[in-house]
């Protein structure tokens, strides 16, 4: 949750967040974990980061057959 948090502040990070939250989804943190981790940081690095990494996420969870 760190690594994915400190990702999408970094911004720019999309190639490495997308292996990052597959390496979540494999370890068995949930969908729903991780993107109410991304909206946590909102506050602190801003919507359009966390908006970045709320369509990465979801990129990979279509991927996966999880949406």
């Amino acid at each position: 949750m760190i690594t994915i948090s400190s990702l999408l502040t970094a911004g720019g990070c999309e190639p490495q967040l997308e292996v990052h939250i597959n390496g979540a989804l494999n370890v068995g943190i949930t969908p729903d974990k991780i993107i109410e981790t991304f909206l946590q940081c909102i506050p602190y690095t801003g919507f359009p980061k966390v908006l970045n990494a709320v369509n990465t996420a979801k990129k990979v969870f279509s991927e996966r057959k999880l949406i």
